[in-house]
């Protein structure tokens, strides 16, 4: 299978790697070119994922068309606030028989609208059964290195999804599907502001219990707000929800619960 993946981030690289050993086709993008080369050359990505070897089967490149139009599936791994301007890029590409897939998370910020209302309106050319989205608690660095981790795959189609499923899965990686589309955005977005207040809470010195608190209460809050948006309240008790809560909530390597962490410490 042909796969463009389109974000050299932390996530992209660590997808790129994981397709790739897979026995997939890989082509990923970056938006600079000096970056593109860099990675292409050196075959890692220094700042992110350190020590973790990008395949060489692996292409790298900065021209945007050519892997949109080469690829099967197309793997937006872009950050949120991104995935406007990029797909605004993409207007003008047959996007026919393709997938796209967003493992980016997020609400965008001027519209609060969920990342697959942004894609499906800048790319009228495409069907909602062709986007699908991949989320769950998976942070890049770990999935990177071949450590097990479980994530879900949801699209309105379940055929597409169980299609991203085949292509994904891997003895390491575990995909399940879900066609609550609306339930698995919400629980990958709305999780990072229970991340804050679980990283204030450490910050300040708090314990366990409150933490614990924390965490559980901000899944019930997440729970009405995605139900009240048309949700299944069954998705937050899933990975998507309650798995995504917990490693964003607990990891070392959460950027958000860092950010807490920092404010309760009183840096401004």
């Amino acid at each position: 299978m042909k796969i463009g993946i389109l974000g050299a981030g932390g996530w992209g690289t660590a997808l790129s790697i994981l397709l790739s050993s897979n026995g997939h086709k890989v082509t990923l993008w970056e938006f600079q070119p000096n970056v593109a080369h860099v990675l292409a050359t050196k075959r890692v990505n220094e700042p992110l994922l350190p020590g973790v070897r990008i395949p060489d089967e692996v292409e790298i490149t900065s021209e945007l068309e050519q892997v949109v139009e080469n690829a099967e599936i197309i793997v937006i791994a872009v950050p949120s606030h991104v995935v406007r301007s990029l797909t605004e890029r993409m207007r003008s590409f047959s996007l026919q028989d393709k997938l796209v897939v967003s493992v980016a998370k997020g609400l965008e910020n001027e519209t609060l609208k969920r990342l697959s209302e942004v894609i499906l309106e800048n790319l009228p050319q495409l069907d909602s059964a062709q986007i699908v989205i991949l989320s769950g608690p998976s942070h890049a660095e770990e999935v990177s290195r071949g450590v097990p981790t479980t994530v879900v795959a949801a699209s309105e189609s379940l055929e597409s999804a169980k299609k991203i499923q085949r292509i994904f899965t891997t003895s390491t990686f575990r995909v399940y599907t879900n066609i609550d589309v609306i339930g698995v955005e919400l629980g990958g977005s709305l999780k990072n502001i229970i991340a804050i207040a679980a990283g204030i809470s450490d910050g300040v010195g708090y314990g366990d219990n409150t933490k614990a608190a924390l965490m559980t209460r901000g899944l019930v809050e997440i729970t009405r707000l995605g139900v009240a948006m048309g949700a299944n309240p069954m998705t937050f008790a899933g990975l998507s929800g309650m798995g995504d809560l917990i490693v964003t909530c607990m990891s070392r390597y959460s950027r958000n619960r860092y950010v807490g962490e920092q404010i309760g410490r009183g840096r401004k």
